[in-house]
């Protein structure tokens, strides 16, 4: 049987980056590594928090949320006959995590998903 000091201890102020579990251990060198995700990471190492993503058109231009935006081309609604045409605006979104970074509702269409690659801001 192991003594005590002899297993790895926790790091109580040094959280997971990955997940932020509290249950991170040394690894017996420089590195610390989780149990929950199994991600490893060295705590001298100086970074900071990543900066929340910023959703931008198809222009650069930083969109939030109860923005109105313009459609840029035909984009195909699978189970419609006829496609979201170009120059259509779309008013009060929602920014959302995912592929398709846009919440809206479009008349004649309902409740939808955009790619913020597509629409410009209005």
């Amino acid at each position: 049987m192991e003594k005590l000091d002899q297993l790895p201890f926790m790091f109580e102020n040094n959280p997971c980056p990955n997940c932020s579990s509290e249950f991170a251990y040394s690894t017996g060198g420089e590195l610390l590594m989780c149990p929950e995700c199994g991600h490893e990471w060295n705590p001298d190492d100086t970074t900071q928090e990543p900066a929340e993503a910023v959703i931008a058109d198809a222009n650069g231009t930083p969109l939030t949320d109860g923005d109105s935006v313009i459609v840029l081309k035909n984009l195909p609604v699978k189970g419609m006959p006829q496609p979201v045409k170009a120059g259509t605006k779309v008013k009060n979104i929602r920014l959302t995590e995912g592929d398709h970074n846009i919440a809206c509702k479009i008349d004649g269409f309902g409740s939808m998903g955009l790619k913020s690659e597509f629409v410009r801001k209005a």
